[in-house]
Order: C-alpha cells, then sequence, then structure tokens
C-alpha cells in the first residue's frame, strides 16, 4: 500500500485480548502504524524503542501509534516489557493484515535453516503455523482512511527515523 491509497481495515487483538478496530481508531484521530517481524529481531526492537521515544511527540498531534506483528500474545508482551513500550502491539496470526498491505512473504527453506541454527524458529515465536513475516514498514492513516505515509524496505536492518512521522501528523492536523 502506498501514500494516498485507502488503507484496508483490520480487527486485530492485543494480548490482553482488547481489540482494535482500523474504523474506530480513526474516529479518534490519525493511526501510525508498524509492522515488524517480532521479538526476536534486533533491528525490529531498536525500532520500537525509537518509536516510543517518539511516542509522545506522535500523542501530541492527535495521533496514536501501534505495533502489528505475527507473534503470539505471549511474545507481544515480552516485547512490550523487554522494549518498556507504552502502546499496543496487536497479533496479526499468519500476517494476514500485513497481507492486505502488499507485506507478506515466505521465507525461502534454506534461509528457515539459517534462523533455526540461530535459535529463531518463527513457529515458536508466531501465532500461525508457518514462516511468514511482514516486511517492515510504517504507515500514517489519516481520519479519512487515506494513507498520508508509507515507508516500506525489504533491508529489515533498515528502518526510517520516527521524527519523519510529525511533520506528516502537522499536516493531518492542519487540514
Amino acid at each position: 500500500m502506498k501514500a494516498g491509497e485507502n488503507a484496508p481495515h483490520f480487527s486485530l487483538s492485543d494480548p490482553e485480548g482488547n481489540i482494535y478496530n482500523l474504523p474506530d481508531l480513526l474516529v479518534r484521530g490519525p493511526v501510525v502504524v508498524t509492522f515488524y517481524r517480532g521479538v526476536w529481531c534486533p533491528f525490529c526492537n531498536l525500532d520500537l524503542a525509537a518509536l516510543e521515544a517518539e511516542r509522545g511527540e506522535i500523542e501530541a498531534r492527535g495521533a496514536q501509534l501501534l505495533a502489528i506483528s505475527p507473534q503470539t500474545p505471549a511474545n507481544s508482551r515480552k516485547s512490550q516489557r523487554d522494549n518498556k513500550l507504552n502502546f499496543p502491539i496487536l497479533s496479526d496470526p499468519d500476517s494476514e493484515v500485513a497481507e492486505t498491505f502488499g507485506l507478506r512473504f515466505s521465507l525461502p527453506d534454506d534461509l528457515i535453516e539459517v534462523y533455526k541454527s540461530f535459535g529463531s524458529n518463527l513457529s515458536h515465536f508466531n501465532a500461525g503455523q508457518d514462516w511468514r513475516l511482514p516486511m517492515p514498514a510504517r504507515y500514517v492513516i489519516g481520519r479519512d482512511g487515506r494513507i498520508a505515509y508509507s515507508e516500506i524496505n525489504p533491508d529489515y536492518t533498515r528502518r526510517p527515523d520516527p521524527s519523519q512521522l510529525l511533520p506528516v501528523l502537522d499536516k493531518l492536523r492542519s487540514n
């Protein structure tokens, strides 16, 4: 999904079972959504910490911040605890919502073996039973449901600075 397109509606839950519906969230203001691979990914954890550091500025602009991952609720709790996050992490079993955004991909067999050799058996971390992940991505979705900002990078080691979201949110506030 790219800027200017309508964001797909989704309904996902956090580790406590609270349901987050995109249309309901947009009633309160813009939504910043970040897709990440999981608690086992050090680059994802650094990115989540950077978002947490910018969370106050994001919320001051009337936006809500949330993360989406295919991991289990228990692993989402671990992500929140280990990274000291004060925003929800929603569970996307089998990366189905990631698929609606065009982000889901399957790991090839040889890479699966590499991940397992490093102790990252995704079938133990994720809510689904397969080896599909979302590409790291970040979106700002305006109250009208349109994507105002999108950043997608297949290179999981490269993430945009969260401060890049602030001018986008300022512009949404002035419209």
